[in-house]
C-alpha cells in the first residue's frame, strides 16, 4: 500500500478515493434520456445522453413556463428505462395529483409523493432517504424532483407568520447554500440524479433586461446544470395542445454556456416530443437542406411536419449517427 493509499484508509472519509479509481461523486457513468433528443445534447453535449445521473439540475422559469409537467415527463422517462427504479418526489405547491401523474403514462405505484413547507424538512427528509438507501445491499436506481425550490419556507418565516411578525426572513438563502451542500455529496456517492424547479424573477434597474433565479446563491452554486425556461404556445388547428419551450444552458459543465435549443412539451401522456429539434440542427451542419418551406431527403422535398409527423421514416440510424456529431460540435466542450 502507497502512501496515498494509506492517506485515503486514515482520512476516515467515506468520499475520498483515487482519480484513477474513478471518483463516485464527481464522475458521471451514465445520463438519464429526458425524452427529448435536442434537450439530451443541451444538457450533455449528446442527444443520446441526458441529465448527468448523479448530480443537480435546476429548471428556471416564470409561472406557467411548464416547469413541472417538465419534470414529469423526465420522471416517466426515467421509470421507463428502468423498470425495477423509483422516484422520490418532494412537492411543495400541493398540484400533484394521482390522476395527473396516471394521465401522463407515469407508474404511479413507484413513484413516492414528499409534501414538504420548509427547507430544513425538505433537508432533513432528503437526507435520511439517500443515508437508508446506501445502506441497502442491493441498490435499485432511484431518483429525486424538489419541485418547486421556491415555494419553500423555513422554520423561522412559519414562526413569524404564526406570531403576526411582518419582517423578512435573512436566513433563507443559507438554509438553502447549507442544505445543499450536504445534500450534493450524498447524491453523488449515492448516484442519485436529482431535478429541482425554481423560479426566476426580472432584475430590478438592470441596464438590460435580466432574468434571475430565486432563492439565493445555494442552487447557482449546487447544480451541475441551470436551464432557463421560457415557453409559446402550440396548437394542432384551434386547440392548445402544449408549449414550445425555449430553454438556454445559464450554467453547465458538460456543455457550452449560453447553449439555446427549443423542444416541444404536450400537456398529455406523450411529454417532451423525442425529435423537435432536430430538423434545425441537421439544416446548421448539411445533414438536411432546406428548399423553401420543405426539408430535401434523397430526391424528395417533406415538409418539416410530416417529418415530425413519422420520425422512425426519416431519422434513420445514419441521419442520427451524424446529428449526434452535429450535436457534439454544437454542444460540447472542446468543439
Amino acid at each position: 500500500m502507497g502512501f496515498l493509499d494509506t492517506v485515503i484508509k486514515d482520512s476516515g472519509n467515506e468520499f475520498a478515493s483515487l482519480v484513477s479509481d474513478g471518483v463516485a461523486a464527481g464522475d458521471v457513468d451514465n445520463y438519464v434520456d429526458t425524452g427529448s433528443y435536442i434537450f439530451n445534447a443541451l444538457v450533455s453535449g449528446s442527444i443520446f445522453g441526458g441529465i448527468p445521473s448523479n448530480k443537480v439540475t435546476a429548471l428556471a422559469g416564470e409561472s406557467s413556463t411548464g416547469k413541472t409537467f417538465f419534470a414529469l415527463s423526465v420522471v416517466r422517462n426515467f421509470l421507463e428505462a428502468n423498470p425495477t427504479g423509483g422516484v422520490i418526489y418532494f412537492e411543495t405547491e400541493s398540484a400533484i395529483s394521482k390522476e395527473m401523474i396516471e394521465s401522463r403514462g407515469i407508474d404511479s405505484g413507484r413513484m413516492v409523493l414528499f409534501p414538504v413547507s420548509t427547507i430544513e424538512e425538505f433537508r432533513t427528509q432528503a437526507c435520511r432517504i439517500v443515508d437508508k438507501y446506501m445502506k441497502e445491499p442491493k441498490r435499485e436506481p432511484m431518483m429525486f424532483v424538489l419541485d418547486s425550490l421556491g415555494m419553500l419556507s423555513t422554520s423561522k418565516e412559519m414562526e413569524d407568520i404564526s406570531n403576526d411578525k411582518q419582517v423578512r426572513d435573512m436566513t433563507k438563502s443559507q438554509l438553502i447554500k447549507g442544505a445543499f451542500r450536504v445534500l450534493t455529496l450524498k447524491l453523488g456517492q449515492a448516484g442519485i440524479p436529482m431535478l429541482v424547479t425554481n423560479h426566476t424573477y426580472d432584475v430590478i434597474g438592470s441596464y438590460v433586461p435580466t432574468k434571475e433565479m430565486g432563492g439565493g446563491a445555494g442552487l447557482k452554486y449546487a447544480a451541475s446544470t441551470i436551464i432557463f425556461l421560457t415557453k409559446s404556445k402550440e396548437k394542432e388547428g384551434t386547440d392548445l395542445v402544449g408549449n414550445i419551450i425555449k430553454c438556454e444552458a445559464k450554467k453547465s459543465r458538460f456543455t457550452q454556456e449560453g447553449s439555446k435549443v427549443a423542444t416541444r412539451l404536450y400537456f398529455d401522456e406523450r411529454g417532451l416530443d423525442k425529435y423537435y429539434g432536430l430538423i434545425e440542427l441537421g439544416e446548421k451542419y448539411g445533414v438536411f437542406t432546406r428548399v423553401g418551406n420543405r426539408i430535401r431527403i434523397g430526391e424528395s422535398n417533406v415538409y418539416p411536419k410530416s417529418i415530425l409527423g413519422d420520425p422512425e421514416k426519416y431519422f434513420t440510424d445514419e441521419v442520427m449517427a451524424k446529428l449526434e456529431e452535429a450535436a457534439r460540435t454544437e454542444y460540447s466542450y472542446g468543439n
